[in-house]
């Protein structure tokens, strides 16, 4: 590879020829002082993303066969293969917002002490209405749009749900130091939620994170109702098996749930500006069947014996899907 520039953006791809043109695009549009170059790790495609990659000259493709694909240590081959001071990672579907996305999600590490940085991310227009505001309310309680928030543990975390929160991470849109990748607290190679566990390490380890909320991606899985549910089972199931603690879910609860989720989202979406009178009408009919979906999901995954393989591929969408290994959290 050439001399080292100030970042390496690493996108990893399969079959996603449906945004990868956008992608990259945007970040070529990317202004930043020192340079950056772009990498792209492909598991694997049998659709057209290897040809629409290869059409932009300046970035540098690694393929992998997919039975070598892992969510962590695929980023972890992509910061060895790096030669930027810091990585950012992009998943196959999140689009870059700004000129300015790449400078913003570097931003923090001005300061010394943060080893790794979380962007916002913004759902796409009919993104359906569940998915949109969980996504728009996950992001919301990181802190203003015109400030940074920097994370770390200290003598206010005297609660499992305050941990948690300061410990979450997506790298659907992400940085870190590549020495931090590297030497210090690399992503472990676990079947789901490896940026949630990454997260939990480096702030368990002492170390501080930030969100850069100016630093904008475009992303919101394409999911059809049952998927959406899949989803949510895989996300729970993953969460769990990195240790976060979850309560078994009851019929009852799960009723109360979706009865609260159809009751605030209704709500929502009846005061909602973006929808006209028509699409309103629309949501309100068919959005209730996305929070009993939700939440029936939640509480299987819950229940389903974590240590059970079979258990787990039968709930999942990444079983499900055979091979689509690229998601985001709206886990978060």
């Amino acid at each position: 590879m050439a001399e080292s520039v100030k970042a390496t953006v690493a996108i990893l791809t399969f079959n996603g020829e449906r945004y990868i043109k956008k992608i990259l695009k945007a970040v070529r549009q990317q202004e930043l002082d020192g340079g950056f170059e772009v990498l792209v790790i492909d598991s694997g495609s049998t659709d057209s993303t290897l040809e629409i990659v290869r059409s932009f000259p300046e970035v540098i493709l690694h393929q992998i066969p997919n039975s070598e694909f892992g969510h962590g240590k695929t980023r972890n081959l992509a910061a060895q293969l790096a030669t930027g001071e810091f990585v950012a990672f992009l998943t196959h579907d999140a689009i870059p917002h700004t000129r300015h996305w790449l400078s913003e999600l570097l931003e923090p590490f001005s300061m010394p002490e943060i080893k790794a940085v979380m962007g916002k991310q913004v759902p796409r227009v009919g993104c359906f209405p569940l998915m949109r505001y969980e996504i728009d309310g996950m992001f919301r309680q990181f802190g203003p749009d015109f400030g940074t928030t920097i994370f770390y543990q200290g003598p206010f975390v005297k609660s499992q749900a305050v941990h948690d929160a300061i410990s979450f991470y997506s790298d659907v849109n992400s940085a870190a130091r590549r020495d931090f990748l590297l030497n210090v607290i690399p992503y472990r190679d676990v079947r789901y939620a490896e940026d949630q566990l990454f997260g939990k390490d480096l702030i368990d380890g002492g170390y501080r994170k930030a969100y850069a909320p100016r630093a904008i991606v475009e992303h919101s899985n394409d999911l059809s109702r049952s998927e959406y549910g899949r989803r949510i089972f895989d996300e729970t199931v993953g969460l769990r098996q990195i240790g976060v603690e979850l309560e078994p879910v009851s019929l009852i609860q799960l009723l109360k749930l979706t009865a609260r989720g159809i009751l605030g989202d209704s709500l929502r979406i009846s005061r909602d500006r973006a929808y006209s009178w028509k699409r309103k009408l629309y949501w309100l009919a068919f959005n209730p069947p996305y929070q009993y979906t939700k939440w029936k999901s939640f509480r299987a995954s819950t229940l389903v014996d974590i240590n059970d393989p079979a258990a787990i591929s039968a709930g999942s969408l990444e079983h499900h899907r055979k091979g689509i290994h690229h998601r985001a959290p709206e886990s978060t």
